[in-house]
């Protein structure tokens, strides 16, 4: 096979001029700012396709307690009133928590998840009990 002649670029490297003007080719600019600039801006679709870690969070992760979702005593004894029992699973209506804000008047036996302190007292002092699920 015939070695075909080198082309035009390889011939010209190592001469000043060889891609144009001198100033072509030289320095950050020509590059679009040195390092990591541009990110946001000009290069951003390069950031998209080659890069899509380079931004936001990174680092450990804090772990918070399981928020329970809660209801309260008052909300409870109208539940009890308006459906004539005198034994409540909150469960049934997707709460985990019985929190004591209100008044109750009522014996109630309620069951749930997890009971506040203030729940626990103020249904043993109405003559109902707390039962833990």
């Amino acid at each position: 096979m015939v070695v075909r002649k080198s082309g035009k670029r390889k011939w010209r490297r190592g001469h000043r001029t060889y891609h144009g003007a001198h100033k072509k080719w030289r320095g950050g600019g020509s590059r679009g700012g040195r390092g990591k600039a541009g990110g946001h801006k000009h290069k951003w679709s390069y950031v998209v396709k080659y890069e899509p870690g380079r931004f936001g969070k990174t680092g450990f992760k804090r772990l918070f307690e399981e928020k329970l979702n809660a209801i309260n005593l008052y909300q409870i004894e109208e539940i009890a009133r308006r459906e004539n029992k005198k034994e409540i699973d909150v469960s049934v209506f997707g709460f985990e928590k019985v929190l004591g804000t209100g008044k109750i008047s009522l014996p109630l036996v309620v069951k749930a998840k997890s009971f506040s302190k203030s729940a626990i007292e103020k249904l043993e002092k109405a003559g109902g009990k707390a039962v833990s699920q």
